[in-house]
């Protein structure tokens, strides 16, 4: 790809979970005019592009992640004028758009599915996947749904089962019907045709399915990144091609570091890939605690795997995480701190950053009380199916609350009025009761707040050719607490060091390392004393950015 067509390489990403951004017509649902109000808030914070998360129509059963048209906007979100004045209004600020792309599964209202499930010999029979019962009338196979239970939904009319990975709601697209492919490439062409400047493709490494039988291996052996995706993947990837300066992003779940160069190199499917290693390290730990050396692994993986050839999506959050404050900080005592903290750890790395709605106020966990108040469907049917196995109820609720992906989906927190600035009415969703303190409004007063410290950090990346394509070495990489890395280019070089725990950090410093003249640049605490010597001492979460001269 020319360098003058990857504009996404200097750029910094914004994305927005429409439903929850801004209410502009009042009927506690977020909306394409309230995102068009405030354009210039993105603006002044620094943001290149903005990603939006589904926006068309949709029973929401996965909120905006089942789609019944593809060419359409929701109801709730406005009209197909409204969102072609948001991207005029978008490019007019020098501003670019992508849109969330869903074509692994449809939802089961789709026109496309109620004419499947019509007859066996419908022509759309073939665009889901279907199957008999097996000969003793079992399921076809023992494959479960990513949302719990089988992956088989049976259909009284046609006596077959569908196969939806997820939802059962959500039947899964069958990619290995070129009719339904090509379907698939004419709406993507329409919506490029229309303006947009790309994609984010949801869940696009589960496309291929493979041979019906039985498994015992872990679930991403199962859906994620099966032998001969790329077939599909290629032709894919020509379609982009056509629309010069298009980006391409994949939500790439299960595809490991060496199958990188296929998945984002030079001549790769995508312009760059999520992965999803290092906000998993905090899942499977007994004590709910993040990994810190695990962390650090996961990041610098992916870093040194793209180095060459490829180029990363960085992130710590987005509408299927909760909150990385409430996760990988410390959400009271330490609160700014961690934030800027876990800003600092994403924000200066090699790739494209890519920031949640809020992300930048340091949003937390919302603290539901009750399974009444989570909306999210796989929090819902985890909590039933374990409830139905005799597990206690409420310690059920308290660890799958803590790792809802309604913890992202509040409101956004504009101000202190009733309901955060997000609506004048009760929003869908519950609004966090810190916005009283966590909000833009009082964060753009506060010259010490996480928003400062993220437009800081924002302006600092786009000044700094260190930054954006300097080379990433890490140090100390088996330290409990330290991370510490180097950001090197032709004529300068950054030091960040960060403090990932709760708990003074010593450290020591390679010597070719503490040998150099550094000059601090920022730091996350106010008072701050240069720390670059033999022996250091990191306060909870401290965070200093060190820059020279080569």
């Amino acid at each position: 790809m020319a360098v003058e067509e990857a504009w996404w390489r200097n750029a910094i990403g914004y994305q927005i979970y429409p439903r929850s951004f801004a209410d502009s017509n009042q009927d506690g649902i977020g909306d394409l005019n309230g995102i068009r109000e405030h354009l210039d808030d993105l603006v002044e914070l620094g943001i290149d592009f903005i990603w939006l998360s589904p926006i068309y129509p949709s029973p929401n059963v996965d909120n905006g992640y089942d789609i019944s048209d593809y060419r359409d906007i929701m109801e709730a979100f406005g009209t197909m004028e409204d969102f072609e004045r948001l991207l005029e209004a978008v490019h007019e600020k020098g501003l670019r758009l992508i849109m969330d792309l869903v074509i692994n599964h449809t939802s089961d209202q789709h026109p496309w599915f109620l004419a499947s499930r019509q007859s066996k010999d419908n022509p759309y029979r073939d665009y889901y996947i279907w199957h008999p019962p097996r000969s003793n009338g079992e399921l076809p196979s023992n494959w479960p749904s990513l949302f719990g239970g089988s992956a088989w939904e049976w259909d009284e009319q046609t006596q077959e089962y569908y196969l939806h990975i997820f939802a059962k709601e959500q039947p899964d697209l069958n990619w290995e019907n070129p009719v339904l492919r090509q379907e698939l490439y004419r709406m993507v062409r329409w919506w490029l045709g229309k303006g947009i400047d790309g994609f984010r493709i949801d869940a696009i490494t589960h496309i291929k399915k493979r041979d019906l039988q039985d498994v015992s291996k872990k679930l991403a052996d199962t859906y994620m990144n099966v032998e001969g995706i790329g077939v599909y993947l290629r032709k894919l990837r020509q379609v982009f091609d056509a629309y010069p300066a298009t980006l391409s992003i994949g939500e790439a779940s299960g595809v490991p570091v060496a199958d990188a160069h296929e998945w984002v190199g030079q001549n790769g499917y995508f312009c760059m890939i999520f992965t999803f290693d290092h906000v998993h390290v905090w899942a499977n730990d007994p004590k709910d605690q993040p990994h810190i050396r695990q962390l650090k692994k996961a990041l610098a993986r992916w870093q040194y795997a793209l180095a060459e050839d490829g180029w990363n999506a960085l992130f710590m959050e987005n509408h299927d995480l909760p909150r990385s404050v409430s996760v990988f900080g410390e959400d009271k005592e330490y609160w700014k701190v961690s934030a800027k903290a876990l800003a600092t750890l994403f924000m200066l790395l090699k790739g494209t950053p890519f920031i949640y709605q809020g992300q930048e106020l340091g949003m937390t966990n919302v603290p539901f009380q009750s399974i009444d108040e989570i909306d999210a469907v796989d929090t819902r049917r985890h909590y039933e199916q374990q409830v139905a196995k005799g597990e206690d109820p409420e310690a059920v609720f308290k660890k799958l609350a803590r790792a809802s992906r309604d913890n992202a989906r509040s409101p956004m927190q504009w101000d202190t009025s009733t309901y955060a600035g997000f609506s004048q009415v009760e929003p869908w969703l519950r609004v966090n009761p810190n916005k009283d303190t966590i909000n833009l409004a009082a964060e753009k007063k506060d010259p010490d707040s996480i928003w400062h410290y993220y437009r800081t950090l924002i302006q600092l990346r786009k000044s700094e050719e260190a930054l954006l394509n300097g080379t990433f070495h890490i140090h100390n990489l088996k330290h409990r607490q330290m991370m510490i890395y180097e950001r090197r280019g032709a004529k300068q070089t950054f030091l960040i060091l960060i403090n990932l725990s709760k708990t003074e950090a010593v450290f020591y410093l390679p010597f070719q390392v503490r040998e150099q003249s550094w000059t601090l640049v920022l730091s996350n605490y106010s008072e701050c004393l240069a720390n670059v010597t033999d022996e250091c001492c990191f306060r909870p979460f401290e965070t200093q950015i060190y820059q020279r001269s080569r």
